[in-house]
């Protein structure tokens, strides 16, 4: 008789760390508390800051020589060129455009990209002090498929 197969873990939900340059630590750490993210003291110093966002996504934001250290890339102008795009979900329609007005209130702006509408998605985007955007969107939880998904079903 074969032992029988030992159970695996449950499997820890994985984090996310999302470094960004930035030209002003104290100005970034600000911003991003501002918005609702919590520095984590552990991982912060006079070169980068860990901004909680949540249980599992993080936020560092590091001075322009300490991301230097991390990649021999030039690091971009997220004013002129589109780095990337960050987005995180919301509840509701209204912490959607709660998230954007704290953005903007920390001195960030407002809707520097265009977020398609539909009846069971809501977004809208910010831009931060250096110019980083992050998206924040909404999604109707009785939708349980992408209209494309439920179309080709």
């Amino acid at each position: 008789m074969s032992p029988s197969p030992t159970p695996s873990p449950t499997p820890s939900p994985k984090l996310v760390f999302i470094n960004l340059p930035v030209a002003d630590l104290d100005r970034a750490i600000a911003f991003y508390e501002r918005i609702g993210a919590r520095k984590n003291p552990q991982f912060s110093d006079h070169t980068a800051a860990c901004m909680v966002v949540s249980d599992v996504i993080h936020v560092m934001v590091l001075t322009h020589p300490k991301f230097k250290d991390f990649t021999p890339r030039a690091i971009a102008d997220a004013h002129q060129v589109s780095e990337v795009l960050i987005c995180l979900s919301a509840a509701s329609r209204a912490e959607v455009d709660a998230t954007v007005a704290a953005a903007v209130s920390a001195g960030g702006k407002a809707d520097p990209s265009r977020m398609p509408e539909f009846d069971m998605m809501y977004g809208r985007s910010f831009e931060d002090p250096d110019g980083h955007i992050w998206e924040i969107m909404w999604m109707d939880p009785a939708m349980s498929a992408c209209p494309e998904q439920a179309a080709s079903a």
